[in-house]
């Protein structure tokens, strides 16, 4: 018995150490899978420390630093549009000539005009929701109103098509979003209606974020690329951005397969733009929430957009750009490809099996 014992013993410790030298081999697999080990982080840019900004929902960048505004705030002093510097600092403040209900984004033209998308309506009871136009040097925005042809929406994100024509895009709540664009031009004292001319649907993601799967499925920003060649939504976890190669913002969102960055786990994300260089896309989130922290804008580098459709005659394919493109399925975590983590989860699991017959194997000769 004892003679047995021992070599009973000897045939487990040898069937542990093949387990556990199939499970370190198979590690390895899953741990360094591209895009998912060692994937660079966002670069701090600069903290707001304005204590008025600390529900910053709207930004865009300038030639000067950036604009940003606040959500809907009781406090006078936070219903401004505040104009900062480089090292986030308030430069300048633009007050509205009435009340704003609920600033959400800003998108700025090519001529610098800055909007404001005062579209928010967390409770959908809104009759109308506006644009505020602030041209450059102007002391005060342009209040223009605007009515949706079906129901009141909350919306969180505003863009601008190759026309400079304003469009909005609604939070949505299950993935996804409509699109909705002014019928006329808008004109102070008049309520131009809206039109829907598209829905997006956002990719299926897994990136972690403070409200978990409810906030991969919500737009809350949107931006147009300095060139526009690209334009970006996010929500609270991811960022998609779209190519547009002939300048039609809506065929893009409704047709186009976006990239994904992911932005994981920002606190309260609401806020995206390019750099002016393009190269960039920064964030920013609330910090209201947060007792001590301060806002800080953070940037996320990106690929360049895809090169131009080749001429007529040509039939080469035009060179997609070199970030991962994210269909609906088969894709998470901003962009990582899941079937690399598939196949090592299906290895790690296929030589557990194995080490496990061969414990059985060892363990059952007694």
């Amino acid at each position: 018995m004892r003679v047995r014992g021992w070599v009973t013993r000897g045939r487990r410790v040898r069937a542990a150490a093949v387990l556990g030298a199939l499970v370190v081999g198979a590690v390895p697999a899953v741990a360094l899978a591209p895009g998912v080990a060692g994937a660079a982080g966002p670069a701090p840019v600069c903290q707001v420390r304005d204590d008025r900004l600390t529900e910053i929902s709207g930004m865009v960048a300038t030639d000067d630093g950036y604009v940003v505004v606040n959500d809907g705030a009781d406090d006078e002093a936070r219903r401004r549009i505040f104009h900062l510097d480089r090292r986030c600092a308030v430069t300048r403040t633009v007050s509205y000539p009435s009340r704003p209900r609920d600033t959400e984004d800003l998108a700025i033209g090519a001529d610098g005009t800055i909007w404001v998308a005062d579209t928010g309506d967390n409770d959908r009871t809104r009759e109308t929701i506006a644009l505020w136009r602030l041209a450059p040097g102007a002391d005060e925005p342009v209040l223009l109103r605007m009515a949706y042809p079906d129901r009141p929406h909350d919306a969180e994100a505003l863009l601008l098509d190759a026309d400079g024509r304003p469009l909005i895009i609604t939070k949505g709540g299950s993935g996804t979003a409509v699109l909705y664009a002014p019928t006329a031009a808008l004109r102070p004292g008049a309520t131009t209606p809206l039109a829907s001319v598209g829905q997006v649907v956002l990719p299926s993601s897994s990136t972690s974020n403070p409200f978990s799967f409810l906030g991969r499925g919500v737009v809350t920003g949107a931006a147009n690329a300095p060139d526009g060649r690209r334009v970006v939504l996010r929500t609270y976890a991811d960022a998609f951005e779209y190519d547009v190669p002939d300048g039609d913002v809506v065929a893009a969102l409704t047709t186009g397969v976006p990239r994904a960055i992911a932005l994981p786990d920002e606190p309260q994300g609401e806020s995206i733009t390019y750099s002016r260089d393009g190269r960039s896309l920064l964030t920013v989130s609330e910090s209201a929430d947060q007792p001590g922290a301060r806002p800080t804008i953070l940037r996320y580098a990106v690929a360049p957009a895809t090169a131009a459709p080749q001429p007529a005659e040509s039939t080469t394919a035009p060179t997609p750009a070199p970030t991962t493109a994210v269909p609906a399925a088969g894709q998470a975590d901003g962009g990582v490809r899941i079937w690399p983590l598939a196949a090592g989860a299906g290895t790690l699991l296929g030589l557990l099996a194995v080490g496990g017959v061969l414990w059985r194997r060892h363990t059952d000769r007694r």
